[in-house]
């Protein structure tokens, strides 16, 4: 007999998290952690400025092209969505897919999730909407609904937050999730010039910086820390040896912060670590793809070859 362990609170791993990654000799926060209902609306902010291209441009390929996209989901099919947020890409999927056997969207933001998913289900009746608030990256069971295959969504570059390896162990439990013949609808964001890539990440408004420092504003509400924001400067860079836009918040003064009853010491100038994005070759995903069990069919790429939209299917 085996006994289940019961589960971690979401709390317990978020301290957890936290104080690890603080402890680290090169400080650092993961990104996954951006997401509460401030963040989740920051980001949807974040979304509509000039700078970020690669909302609008994801965009513009699935509206030219969500007729082909519905027909390689094919007919009956689960849509399980990782990391929905504002479930707004996705109704240009839904309007073209064929009878649809579901609609799962997954988010750990659990408020903006079911708010977001009520007003979808009111726009789609004859759709089942069935949200679930989970952590993507760690495993989750997704609802029991009869299809004839299953298929991942996984837009906005997301893949592009995980290293090389973290991002490779995601593909895996992508492709185990949808079974094989399963498919995965993936959106990444690729190799450009800095000057377009940096100043999507530094817009000029300011939105980004309030969004990377509302992650301390939130550690401070569930964590009892005494975090001064404003003592914090936003940094995004690009390293092109690394391929991949590095998030930091700088500390602008030497200070010490109280997290969850332990001290932690700044120095001028030190930054902590809170967000990768990775810009792919689409030779290189295609191969890393393969070795995680996931087959490249087809491929949709912008005018300038910005962004790529991707449907894979998982071995079998």
């Amino acid at each position: 007999m085996t006994t289940r362990r019961p589960a971690v609170p979401a709390i317990d791993l978020f301290r957890a998290d936290v104080l690890s990654g603080l402890s680290s000799p090169r400080k650092r926060l993961p990104s996954k952690y951006f997401y509460d209902d401030a963040g989740s609306r920051l980001f949807d902010q974040i979304t509509e400025l000039e700078e970020y291209y690669l909302t609008r441009t994801e965009l513009a390929i699935v509206n030219a092209n969500a007729g082909a996209m519905a027909a390689r989901c094919g007919s009956r099919c689960l849509l399980i969505e990782l990391g929905a947020g504002s479930l707004v890409k996705v109704r240009l999927l839904l309007d073209r897919l064929d009878r649809p056997a579901g609609y799962v969207p997954v988010d750990v933001s659990g408020e903006h999730l079911r708010a977001a998913a009520k007003e979808l289900a009111a726009d789609y009746p004859g759709l089942g909407v069935y949200p679930v608030v989970a952590d993507f990256t760690r495993p989750f069971e997704a609802p029991p609904v009869e299809a004839v295959r299953r298929v991942a969504y996984f837009p906005g570059s997301t893949l592009g937050n995980f290293d090389p390896p973290e991002a490779d162990a995601l593909l895996r439990r992508v492709s185990r999730l949808v079974g094989p013949g399963g498919g995965l609808l993936l959106g990444v964001d690729l190799r450009k010039d800095s000057a377009i890539l940096e100043p999507a990440y530094n817009d000029a408004r300011g939105v980004t910086a309030a969004f990377n420092r509302n992650l301390l504003v939130r550690i401070n509400r569930e964590l009892g820390a005494d975090f001064d924001p404003a003592a914090f400067r936003h940094r995004a860079v690009y390293d092109r040896e690394q391929s991949r836009i590095e998030m930091h918040l700088v500390s602008t003064t030497e200070q010490r912060v109280r997290v969850a009853g332990r001290m932690f010491a700044f120095r001028p100038g030190e930054s902590v670590h809170t967000e990768n994005s990775y810009k792919y070759d689409l030779t290189d995903l295609t191969r890393r793809a393969a070795a995680c069990g996931l087959r490249t069919d087809e491929t949709w790429v912008d005018e300038n070859h910005y962004f790529a939209v991707v449907y894979l299917t998982a071995a079998g």
